[in-house]
């Protein structure tokens, strides 16, 4: 069983929104399936940290979903900045229960298993302005990674995080994020977010002994990142 990752899929079976603007991102669908199905297997486990769907509720990402279904492994998804459909976890279980979306997994104030590691993460956010109102969703995002890493220490897991947006880019930083990651002694933490030429301001190294890698699908070439070792070992 290995554990994999990739974020920022942005299906979009249902609706019209292409990824061109981006660049590099031409029949992304296609090489998505293509490179999932040649390297997963339905034992592993893949992580997709946030903009999953361009659908603006379930029915606009039922397909989107059926597809990723559809694909092996377990999938476990968290929110992004695009996932309009998102709701309450209990109308998304519902939703997902009812249309038979069994292999596709919430991570919302908790956390999941792979052998001695806690699938741990939530959205995050950014505070470019400093405004009131980023302050409060950065209150409450910072709130909800804490009792994510919590839950998992509680079964005495080793707590790896996986964020949409970045706790640190370029000369930022997101002081809420990073106090919770230090806090508990993150060593990894994975985001997604970028895309094109912003993937060349991306961290993808140790700052201040916290192991930061980004996994958008462009910037991943569409291919899921096998992390089975890195986790293990504190490793990237």
């Amino acid at each position: 069983m290995s554990l994999f990752v990739i974020a920022d899929l942005h299906l979009s079976l249902s609706v019209n929104k292409p990824m061109d603007i981006f660049g590099g991102w031409k029949d992304y669908m296609q090489r998505i399936e293509e490179n999932w199905n040649n390297a997963i297997r339905p034992d592993d486990t893949v992580v997709i940290p946030g903009d999953i769907s361009w659908g603006m509720n379930f029915k606009e990402s039922l397909k989107d979903f059926q597809f990723l279904n559809s694909l092996p492994g377990r999938k476990i998804i968290s929110k992004g900045n695009h996932d309009y459909w998102w709701n309450s976890m209990t109308k998304m279980k519902k939703f997902f229960s009812d249309n038979a979306l069994d292999t596709i997994n919430i991570l919302h104030n908790n956390h999941y298993v792979y052998e001695n590691i806690g699938i741990c993460g939530t959205r995050g956010w950014i505070n470019e302005t400093n405004v009131p109102a980023d302050k409060k969703v950065l209150d409450r995002e910072s709130g909800r990674l804490a009792a994510s890493i919590e839950s998992a220490l509680k079964e005495n897991l080793k707590p790896v995080v996986f964020l949409h947006y970045p706790p640190i880019y370029y000369n930022n930083k997101n002081i809420e994020m990073l106090d919770v990651l230090h806090k508990y002694g993150i060593k990894q933490c994975f985001y997604g977010h970028f895309h094109g030429k912003a993937c060349n301001y991306a961290v993808n190294g140790i700052v201040d002994g916290i192991s930061y890698r980004l996994v958008s699908s462009d910037f991943l070439q569409f291919k899921p990142m096998n992390i089975t070792t890195f986790v293990q070992n504190d490793n990237l």
